[in-house]
């Protein structure tokens, strides 16, 4: 079943994809060579507090942290610890998410520590940040869950490769339904699975994590011994971003995003939905 949430259960939200904004933002501020990642958690921690909003991830399944922090070659859900420091030419993904009124966001961003980074990490995280906002695109009334798909590993498929020989798009992990849960109802591949068919057709009230995670080597990944931290098999590194995204009457509203997607889909020639939130 697909939860389908009416515009005042939208409205909520949007407000909790706004404490995940303001928490990627202090995060992104803090995450400085010589800061655990402890720090960060604690970063996160006080944002949540300052905004009246409750954690969805910390005891999730017995997860320990607040938000998920991915180092490197982790691909998902690393754990905030005070023994793993930050040094300059890291680059961390800092998975986050809050609930308000009991709804929900969640979103992904890739952050650069210090100095020092490739171009090609670089290219890394611009495709895979443009990859999603490609599906982020195709939540348009009347599309199939596919359509999402189809978008986000078509762009990831024509880039340039990088030196490495290609991107993985990783194979175990993908987005999700988002609502009354963190995690819903359907799942969503980064790439085209023809055995699972067109999916569920998107309608409003339809909100979706949409989240690529691309390597610079395989798509295959292992869980460490802690049963949380998701590594690439081969060590290469890996980027994550991901944005909570609404289908409504008027176009997709990027719950995650504080100017609602506007800007970003006014490249693609989309109007996004106005923000519910926003002073009328």
């Amino acid at each position: 079943m697909v939860e389908i949430k009416t515009p005042e259960q939208i409205a909520k939200m949007r407000a909790a994809g706004l404490v995940v904004a303001a928490m990627h933002e202090a995060c992104s501020e803090a995450a400085v060579p010589g800061a655990s990642t402890k720090d960060l958690d604690e970063v996160a921690a006080r944002v949540l507090a300052e905004h009246g909003a409750k954690p969805n991830f910390l005891g999730y399944g017995g997860f320990t942290g607040n938000i998920c922090t991915s180092l490197n070659d982790v691909v998902v859900h690393g754990i905030p610890d005070a023994g793993t420091v930050l040094k300059s030419g890291d680059i961390i993904a800092i998975d986050a998410g809050a609930i308000i009124d009991g709804w929900h966001g969640d979103a992904a961003i890739t952050v650069f520590v210090g100095e020092g980074h490739s171009a090609e990490l670089h290219e890394l995280s611009r495709v895979t940040r443009e990859s999603m906002w490609a599906g982020i695109a195709a939540m348009k009334k009347g599309n199939r869950l596919v359509d999402v798909s189809k978008a986000v590993e078509g762009y990831v498929r024509r880039q340039p490769r990088p030196a490495s020989g290609k991107y993985g798009i990783i194979e175990d992990y993908g987005g999700h339904g988002i609502g009354s849960q963190m995690h819903m109802d359907p799942h969503l591949l980064n790439y085209v699975d023809r055995r699972r068919g067109r999916g569920p057709r998107l309608v409003p009230g339809m909100c979706l994590a949409i989240e690529p995670m691309l390597s610079l080597g395989t798509a295959k990944t292992h869980v460490l011994s802690d049963e949380w931290t998701v590594k690439t098999n081969d060590g290469s590194w890996s980027s994550h971003w991901e944005h909570s995204v609404a289908v409504t009457e008027e176009g997709p509203l990027v719950l995650t995003a504080p100017d609602g997607g506007k800007a970003k889909l006014a490249e693609y020639g989309i109007t996004a939905a106005p923000d519910p939130l926003a002073v009328r």
